[in-house]
């Protein structure tokens, strides 16, 4: 995450807002944001917001269903990441996440992310 620029902005129990610069690591060679990319940042926020309010000595999430949908194009200025829950039960969580050029406003992508809760073994 730090190696693309990404900052987390806001978290609450229902939802994690990332931004990230559209910088030539995330680009495409066509110059555009990459659509790799549009996927790494659904995983990332949903990933990360999974973690929290959980115990990860207990409970860590492993990703299980990813996809996206890329909508619109950017070549430059910053992106705005932010993932809803869905649904969150004892072994799930499901985010909603929604990728907007920040300077647009435009929509870029719209994801999915399911979650499953692998419980540790106790000694």
């Amino acid at each position: 995450m730090e190696a693309m620029g990404m900052q987390v902005q806001a978290c609450t129990d229902d939802f994690m807002v990332l931004t990230m610069p559209v910088t030539d690591m995330a680009r495409q060679h066509f110059g555009i944001l990459h659509g790799g990319v549009n996927m790494l940042l659904v995983e990332s926020v949903a990933s990360l917001h999974a973690c929290w309010g959980i115990d990860l000595n207990e409970k860590i999430p492993m990703g299980i269903e990813i996809n996206g949908s890329h909508l619109n194009a950017a070549d430059s200025g910053n992106v705005k990441t932010v993932a809803k829950v869905l649904r969150r039960s004892k072994k799930l969580i499901v985010h909603e996440v929604e990728i907007t050029h920040i300077e647009s406003g435009r929509v870029l992508c719209v994801g999915r992310m399911t979650n499953y809760y692998k419980f540790l073994k106790r000694d």
